[in-house]
């Protein structure tokens, strides 16, 4: 059974830290692409970052030079840092896994399997 499970969320004034994990089990962890997902109430779920199998790294422009993916093959582990953080981060954060096949990486229907989701709150 495949599960991706989050933890790491919390509330943090804006200019603060935090740092999520998302431990992944139940497929074959090495193949597939990683991804962060947030959404905020009332809004659409939109793409923060991606690492591919071979390392890359892409980001939305909006956490560009504040949030750092990285992953750790040996532990299943996929992690979020972000830095300088905005009340407009506030969403909950799901981490995703997919191939890529016939969409972008951008794009939610890229990813198989997600998370329940952990939530982050940026107050001003």
């Amino acid at each position: 059974q495949v599960q991706l499970v989050e933890s790491g969320g919390g509330s943090v004034q804006a200019g603060g830290s935090l740092s999520l994990s998302c431990v992944a089990s139940g497929y074959n962890y090495g193949t597939y692409h990683m991804a962060w997902f947030r959404q905020a109430p009332g809004k659409e779920r939109e793409v923060v970052a991606c690492i591919h199998t071979d390392g890359s790294t892409m980001y939305a422009d909006s956490v560009k030079d504040r949030f750092t993916i990285s992953k750790d093959n040996a532990k299943n582990t996929l992690y979020l840092q972000m830095h300088s953080l905005k009340p407009e981060d506030t969403a909950m954060y799901y981490c995703a896994a997919g191939r890529w096949v016939g969409f972008a990486w951008p794009n939610s229907r890229a990813y198989s399997y997600w998370g329940q989701g952990t939530q982050v709150t940026v107050s001003s």
